[in-house]
C-alpha cells in the first residue's frame, strides 16, 4: 500500500549549515535500542508517524528509473546511501529492488537478506543467464522493497564475463525480462570501474554520485566521468549523471562547508541540495541487518535519506523542489553538535 505521507528532512540550504536532531515536539530525542522481537515493518512505520507531516504521496515516475550509484572511490557512502535511498523511496510508496554488485555483499547484509554462497544471486544472472525473478527476494517486512543479493562468486565474475557474447549487457537484458512493476531500481556498485561497473552504466540512464564532504573529495571522479562518457558514447546513449549526494557532512568543520560549496560550484544543478550527515546511527544500523530508516527511524541520518529521496522523487517527474516546504529543515539547524547522532 502506496504512502500518502510527504517527509519532512533536514536542513536543505544550497550550502548546508549545521546539523542537530530532529528537534519538533511529536519527537523524542530519546531513541530506544533495537529490539529484536521488533518487527522491522513497525519500525518503518514510525518513521513516517515519527516525522508527522501530512498531505499528498510522491508522484510515482512514468517509467522504472534505473539508478547507478557509483564512485570507485571507496568508502564515499556508496552502499549506505543505496540501501537507504531504496528504504526510503519505499516508505514513500515506491516499489523498489536493490541490485547488488559488489561481491563484498554489504548491501545484502544491510537489507538483512541472506547471501551466502548457495544463495542464488546477481552472479548466476550475469553468469548464467538465470532469469532475474529467481534471484530477487523481498526485503522482510519493508512493504515495496526487494534485493537481488550478492555472493562471494561475484568475486570471479570479472574474469568470467570475459569470455562472454555481449559481456557489457547482460544486466540490462536481465532488468528487461524482469515482469514485476518497478518505480525504482538501485544498482550498488563495487569500487572499481571493471566489467560489473560497466554492465550497471550500461543497464541504467542514470548515474547517481554519492561524494564524501572530506578531503581529496573529487579524486579520482574525473576517470569515473570519462567512462560515462564512454559508455554513453558506445554502449548506452541515454546514460548521464543526474545527481551527486553529498555525505558524511559534518556541520562543525570547515572543511565540510568548503567541499560542499566546492562540489556544488563543479556540478550544479545536479547537486541534490540534501546533504547526508556524518552519522553514528548510520553506521550502527547494517550490523543490524537493517537500514537507519527502520533501525533509528526519528535520527538525522533517517530524516536526511528521506528528504534526499523526496527530492529525487521530484525531480524525475519535473517538479520543482521546495527546500522551505520541509518543515523538519528549521527544527534541524541548532546550533548543538547533536547532528552526528
Amino acid at each position: 500500500m502506496r504512502s500518502d505521507a510527504n517527509i519532512a528532512g533536514p536542513m536543505t540550504d544550497p550550502v548546508p549549515g549545521p546539523r542537530s536532531e530532529f528537534a519538533a515536539e511529536d519527537v523524542s530525542r530519546e531513541t530506544p535500542p533495537p529490539m529484536d522481537d521488533a518487527p522491522i515493518g513497525r519500525a518503518a512505520q514510525l518513521a513516517v508517524a515519527a516525522l508527522g507531516r501530512a498531505g499528498e504521496g510522491l508522484p510515482r515516475p512514468e517509467q522504472t528509473r534505473v539508478m547507478i550509484v557509483a564512485n570507485q572511490k571507496g568508502g564515499v557512502g556508496k552502499t549506505t546511501t543505496t540501501v537507504n535511498l531504496a528504504a526510503s523511496l519505499a516508505l514513500h510508496g515506491a516499489r523498489v529492488l536493490v541490485v547488488d554488485l559488489d561481491p563484498q555483499g554489504n548491501a545484502s547484509t544491510a537489507l538483512g537478506i541472506d547471501h551466502h554462497a548457495e544463495v542464488p544471486s546477481i552472479y548466476d544472472v550475469l553468469v548464467d543467464s538465470r532469469p532475474l525473478s529467481e534471484v530477487v527476494q523481498p526485503v522482510p517486512d519493508v512493504e515495496g522493497l526487494f534485493c537481488a543479493p550478492a555472493t562471494i562468486d561475484l568475486a570471479g565474475a570479472e574474469i568470467e564475463l570475459v569470455s562472454l557474447v555481449a559481456r557489457e549487457s547482460r544486466l540490462q537484458r536481465a532488468i528487461q525480462a524482469y515482469e514485476q512493476p518497478l518505480d525504482y531500481i538501485l544498482i550498488d556498485c563495487p569500487p572499481s570501474l571493471g566489467l560489473l561497473t560497466v554492465n550497471a552504466l550500461v543497464a541504467g540512464a542514470e548515474v547517481l554520485i554519492p561524494i564524501q564532504c572530506e578531503y581529496y573529495a573529487l579524486e579520482g571522479l574525473g576517470q569515473l566521468l570519462r567512462n560515462v562518457d564512454l559508455v554513453r558514447g558506445h554502449l548506452n546513449p541515454a546514460l548521464h549523471v543526474s545527481t551527486i549526494l553529498l555525505t558524511m557532512y559534518d556541520g562543525r568543520t570547515r572543511l565540510a562547508s568548503q567541499v560542499a560549496e566546492e562540489v556544488r560550484s563543479h556540478f550544479g544543478e545536479e547537486v541534490l541540495r540534501t546533504s547526508i550527515p556524518r552519522s553514528v546511527r548510520i553506521s550502527e544500523a547494517p550490523s543490524y541487518g537493517q537500514t537507519v530508516l527502520t533501525y533509528d527511524p526519528s535520527s538525522s541520518g533517517a530524516l536526511s535519506y528521506l528528504e534526499a529521496a523526496r527530492e529525487i522523487a521530484l525531480r524525475g517527474v519535473g517538479v520543482r523542489y521546495d527546500p522551505q516546504h520541509a518543515h523538519g529543515a528549521q527544527n534541524a539547524q541548532q546550533n548543538t553538535p547533536e547532528g552526528i547522532q
